[in-house]
């Protein structure tokens, strides 16, 4: 499905969305990042709702690194009048950590490392010591995924209120080929055969719709419609603008994702303290604040050592990493194996060192480059050469993560 332009602009389009449904669903909440995009779609929720005489919630995950200033826009956005439950969640979370070859993942507000949190826990939060007594939420795992996480929270949303369910996201289709897919799926389930509404896959087929009211909206509309109708925002986005970033390239979301990480170098500059605490928490946070806007981690310009070929970098890379997580190695290496394995059965025995980029990139044919790649990344789940995220990568996760902290006392 293409783009199909109508005679009114995105922020009627909007309006209209919201008006939908707030007509169409009696339970409806918000996922709030702290970011911009969030931030603009509950503001436009809270007007459309105080228009018509209604309320929502909002579920906010809290991912213990973030700026001051983001504290305090979330507690502007908390004050709304239209908000009824303000779902402040503070749990041990596993979290994509790209930025190191050896912690794959860390898990924020884990209560054994108490003393390297980044900040002090909202004392007003749902954390470990009350999500039970408070929620009674025994679906959740401590360490469990965050997109698990999401998906058993809107499951437990919808048996508590019985009805049919709305989560808002704020996700811009132009941000990336995913989001956009996410709106023009044809296959995905619709409410209404509305395309900016998608059904929840679990599998107990509950009523519940993710809908994206500001989906077609570029960047500029944000900011346009922050200064228009003079909206709250995260007022580090403007230190991010001083600093050098564009409003194109300022991130919010946890910064050690294989998207956000340019932000990292923010922290150094913006704040301090909280850049110093950063450090002592999250492994490889120095090295990637140093070396994301670089070749070795943007992976448009990927270079070796001159000396080797890139299978025998990807060798030395193999061995590097087995010096610190024998597991780890291995893992990488079984997804090699499985890789080499395939090509083979499709009549391919030799694996070139490089082949043509733009055939490496759309993931056309096999080379020692593009496995180099896989490692360079952490993609831990091997999604550069074309694996799926399995329940068996999360459990062998588990036992990876478990030896880690049991050697190093930490992860």
């Amino acid at each position: 499905m293409g783009k199909i332009y109508l005679d009114k602009n995105v922020f009627d389009a909007a309006n209209e969305r919201l008006t939908y449904i707030f007509t169409h669903f009696e339970n409806v909440y918000f996922s709030f990042s702290g970011g911009k995009d969030s931030s603009v779609m509950v503001q436009l929720a809270n007007r459309v709702a105080k228009q018509m005489g209604r309320t929502f919630d909002v579920l906010y995950i809290d991912l213990e690194g973030n700026y001051k200033a983001t504290r305090k826009h979330i507690q502007e956005i908390k004050q709304l009048s239209q908000i009824r439950d303000f779902y402040w969640v503070c749990l041990p979370i596993k979290l994509r950590n790209s930025i190191s070859q050896f912690q794959t993942h860390w898990v924020c507000w884990d209560k054994m490392l108490k003393h390297l949190w980044i900040r002090p826990r909202p004392a007003d939060s749902i954390n470990e010591e009350n999500y039970l007594k408070k929620y009674n939420w025994d679906w959740f795992v401590p360490q469990m995924q965050f997109e698990d996480f999401v998906i058993e929270f809107a499951k437990w949303y919808q048996q508590e209120k019985q009805g049919q369910v709305a989560c808002g996201v704020g996700i811009r289709a132009n941000e990336s080929l995913n989001r956009f897919l996410t709106i023009v799926s044809d296959s995905k389930g619709k409410y209404q055969d509305r395309v900016w509404t998608t059904l929840v896959k679990v599998p107990e087929e509950l009523p519940i719709y993710n809908f994206y009211p500001i989906y077609d909206w570029e960047t500029s509309d944000i900011w346009t419609v922050v200064a228009r109708y003079d909206f709250m925002y995260n007022y580090v986005y403007e230190l991010m603008y001083k600093n050098g970033l564009s409003i194109h390239e300022s991130r919010l979301c946890q910064p050690y994702g294989d998207d956000q990480r340019k932000g990292l170098e923010q922290f150094k500059s913006i704040e301090a303290e909280t850049w110093g605490k950063v450090l002592m928490r999250v492994q490889g946070a120095n090295f990637g604040s140093l070396y994301s806007r670089g070749e070795m981690l943007s992976f448009r310009t990927l270079n070796k050592p001159a000396h080797m070929s890139w299978q025998e970098y990807t060798v030395f890379l193999l061995e590097t990493i087995g010096t610190v997580n024998f597991d780890l190695m291995e893992h990488y290496a079984e997804k090699i194996r499985k890789f080499i394995n395939w090509y083979e059965r499709k009549g391919v025995f030799e694996i070139k060192d490089v082949c043509d980029s733009k055939l490496e990139t759309k993931r056309m044919v096999p080379s020692w480059r593009r496995i180099a790649k896989m490692i360079l990344k952490n993609d831990y789940y091997g999604k550069t050469l074309s694996f799926n995220q399995t329940k068996k990568d999360d459990e062998k996760l588990e036992v990876i993560l478990e030896n880690w902290r049991n050697y190093y006392g930490q992860y």
